[in-house]
């Protein structure tokens, strides 16, 4: 039986008359490279975190669908991203995660760059004993750099390098977030770091938390105190989608601690929750008195790392005293994300089946989704 290929104009139909994502786009090798060119080279995207680089020197090499990049911070405490490879021969610079005293030295012949990128040293470049050559325009051979900006801890970065703006692009989600935009963040540490992988295709888990359609099923305990009434949908076409709950206040300690808020804060906060999606590969989560990251990395076709990184409104709440509360509240979180688990990988088993058309969806309940599977199909279309 041969599958049936839908074509991406049924997905950006009005949400009543659209199919979702056809069965390709989800199990399909040259499908998946075409999306990583054309979803994610033009755009911002997540490529990790500012606490992978904690200090000065650090540097840390990410491997995004083949590619090496390198992430590091320099001794101006600058964050930046570049093509981890030698100018030289094309040699792969760093393979570990480590903190560098002096240079970045290929392995290969020893050329040496500083950590802002510039060509350091070129020994024996003209011949033995011979470290400068006049063809070697050092200034002009440093280290190709990627468009980078920081937020919230953040690393995203924009392959092709014509994106819009990074504060013209959030705009509309600064805006809506207002309250946390320029707020201080701390990394609760290695207790609120969470690693997940499954088996399914990359969009599938931004899919699951764009919508709370699944919570009494899938989430009864979370549903518990903040239920499936509780949630509103959130949506931003071509940026960002997700859901928010007006009753979010989970109980971690019988004898009343609680974290500190973030400070000046509106009254909705006191109570409401929001998760949002920006497109194409984090989930944003935002409480008064904490935040999450989900980041989401495309491994192959049907592979995704999930990485969960939590923070918090001030320096104390990172404190050893803290550390049983938080590490509650990340084995909270870790219940709830790997309750999905079996959501989404089942999803990608159903997208072999040759007659699915992509589904269809809830015009009440799956308008957050309905909202990514439209960005993503209009990316592919441009």
């Amino acid at each position: 039986m041969q599958a049936r290929i839908q074509p991406l104009e049924n997905v950006t139909q009005p949400i009543s008359q659209a199919n979702g994502l056809p069965n390709e786009s989800y199990i399909d090798h040259d499908f998946f490279k075409t999306e990583i060119k054309k979803v994610f080279y033009p755009n911002w995207f997540c490529l990790g975190f500012g606490n992978d680089v904690p200090n000065p020197g650090d540097v840390a090499p990410v491997d995004f669908a083949g590619i090496p990049l390198l992430i590091t911070r320099d001794k101006d405490n600058t964050v930046r991203v570049f093509n981890n490879v030698c100018r030289h021969r094309g040699m792969k610079l760093i393979d570990n995660p480590q903190n560098i005293v002096g240079v970045i030295r290929c392995p290969y012949h020893s050329w040496c760059y500083k950590l802002n990128g510039e060509l350091f040293a070129t020994p024996h470049v003209g011949g033995p004993g011979h470290n400068k050559h006049a063809s070697i325009d050092r200034k002009n051979t440093g280290l190709f750099e990627v468009r980078t900006h920081v937020w919230l801890d953040m690393v995203f970065v924009n392959l092709s390098g014509d994106a819009p703006d990074f504060d013209d692009y959030t705009k509309k989600l600064q805006q809506r977030i207002s309250d946390f935009k320029d707020q201080k963040i701390y990394h609760g540490g290695p207790d609120s770091s969470i690693s997940i992988t499954v088996k399914s295709n990359w969009k599938l888990p931004i899919e699951n938390t764009c919508e709370s359609y699944h919570l009494p099923w899938v989430h009864p305990g979370l549903n518990s105190y903040s239920r499936l009434q509780d949630h509103y949908n959130i949506v931003e076409p071509q940026l960002y989608s997700g859901q928010g709950s007006l009753v979010f206040n989970p109980k971690l300690d019988d004898s009343g601690r609680k974290f500190d808020s973030f400070p000046n804060l509106s009254e909705k906060w006191n109570t409401a929750a929001e998760y949002i999606a920006l497109f194409p590969n984090i989930q944003l989560g935002f409480q008064k008195d904490h935040f999450f990251v989900i980041h989401i990395t495309p491994v192959s076709v049907d592979e995704t790392d999930e990485r969960v990184e939590i923070y918090y409104a001030t320096p104390e709440m990172t404190e050893a005293k803290w550390a049983d509360l938080r590490e509650k509240r990340a084995a909270m979180w870790t219940e709830v994300f790997n309750e999905d688990v079996f959501a989404v990988e089942g999803m990608q088993k159903g997208r072999y089946a040759p007659d699915f058309d992509g589904g269809v969806f809830s015009p009440t309940m799956d308008i957050s989704t309905h909202c990514f599977h439209d960005w993503v199909a209009r990316q592919l279309m441009r």
